[in-house]
């Protein structure tokens, strides 16, 4: 398939085919691991396909970025040695000392520790905000110094929703550029350029990757002024993907569309159940209709994912015996993998947030529902909740 029909495809055609042609010397239908630092030049500066040192480009690297931008319908992709290099050189390529950013008041401990420790001192204020609430997202931005409007969709770990359309018009409308972490949606359920955003974000460990076996990041645009800025900051900064971590992740991306169909079937069948357990009091999932956010998500998302909060009767020494009992669920940090996770956002990935405006309640728990069969997670939980 030719990388011009691979580009009008289907999302999973896409993601199988975009970005790379077999190899023309052997067919290799599978981008080879180069594994390499250095290329050798056809005399000086004569750079063969534009490869000279693999911080600044691996063809490895390179077939993985295209098909992001392909999965994501942006026209240039960035890979990154995790999701928070990624979220760095956004911030140091579209932010200067002076500017401001407007945050989710609720988002991932991570984002926010690389806001408040490491990019406040540098001199880039910011405001946390309710991203379902249009109106906090105005009041938040100051006019002339807010730069980034950043946002998750759905939030970590509450699932809350944020209109991408109605979000990118208020940044917009401040000057201000709208950054989409899609981290828990992943490409094949949202696409937020496509809504209007002008980046998107990606902990490629996650539901890109989805094998738990890569850490990795992603930023995807359709502005090539944007592209040029942050391919400058990728490539001074230099923490990119390894090629063996591009490999994995690229391989992983390859499958995101069955598997996502799977992570959601077995996440709406646990909502189901959590709902009508005694010992549960609040089930927080984008696919309930009660949900503030439903119709929203309905509106901008194939399916509403593969991650489930929920709270517990008996306070934080309830959630926390859960956490400890379950077998099938593996208790433990990240999501997004084939395998089903669960952990106390209190004590583990928000422990940073802890008295902050950003804290999360103590009795919650954080399900990244995996592709087992669904009946053994059903049961692990009923057992783990009695």
């Amino acid at each position: 398939m030719t990388q011009e029909h691979a580009q009008k495809g289907g999302f999973e055609t896409r993601a199988i085919h975009a970005g790379y042609e077999p190899d023309a010397t052997t067919g290799a239908v599978i981008p080879p691991i180069y594994a390499t630092s250095t290329y050798k030049q056809d005399g000086v500066g004569g750079l063969r396909g534009g490869y000279e040192y693999s911080r600044s480009a691996n063809p490895t690297r390179t077939a993985l970025e295209g098909v992001l931008a392909a999965v994501e319908d942006g026209e240039r992709g960035f890979a990154f040695a995790s999701g928070l290099a990624a979220e760095d050189t956004i911030l140091r390529s579209l932010t200067s000392p002076g500017d401001h950013a407007v945050i989710p008041d609720d988002a991932y401990g991570g984002t926010f520790r690389l806001f408040d420790k490491v990019a406040k001192p540098w001199g880039l204020e910011h405001t946390p905000a309710a991203i379902d609430d249009i109106d906090a997202v105005r009041a938040a931005i100051r006019p002339g110094q807010t730069k980034l409007v950043w946002v998750e969709t759905p939030t970590n770990p509450m699932l809350t929703i944020g209109d991408i359309e109605a979000l990118a018009a208020v940044a917009h409308d401040a000057g201000a550029l709208l950054v989409v972490d899609n981290t828990f949606a992943s490409p094949y359920l949202q696409q937020p350029l496509a809504l209007g955003a002008d980046v998107v974000v990606h902990s490629t460990t996650k539901y890109v990757g989805g094998h738990s076996d890569v850490v990795g990041g992603a930023v995807v645009v359709r502005d090539l002024e944007l592209a040029e800025r942050i391919g400058f900051h990728q490539n001074a900064m230099g923490a990119v993907a390894g090629p063996f971590d591009s490999f994995l992740t690229h391989r992983g991306l390859k499958t995101l569309g069955v598997r996502m169909d799977r992570h959601c079937d077995n996440a709406e069948r646990i909502v189901e159940f959590l709902s009508n357990h005694p010992a549960v009091i609040e089930v927080i999932y984008p696919g309930l209709e009660s949900h503030p956010g439903h119709a929203v998500a309905a509106r901008q998302m194939k399916r509403f994912g593969g991650m489930v909060s929920f709270r517990v009767s008996g306070g934080e020494a309830h959630a926390l015996r859960v956490c400890e009992k379950t077998q099938v669920f593996t208790l433990g940090e990240s999501l997004g993998g084939v395998e089903s996770l669960i952990e106390h956002p209190g004590r583990m990935t928000h422990a940073s947030v802890a008295g902050t405006d950003l804290e999360v309640p103590a009795d919650l728990i954080r399900l990244s529902v995996g592709i087992e069969t669904v009946e053994d997670l059903l049961a692990d939980l009923d057992q783990a909740l009695s």
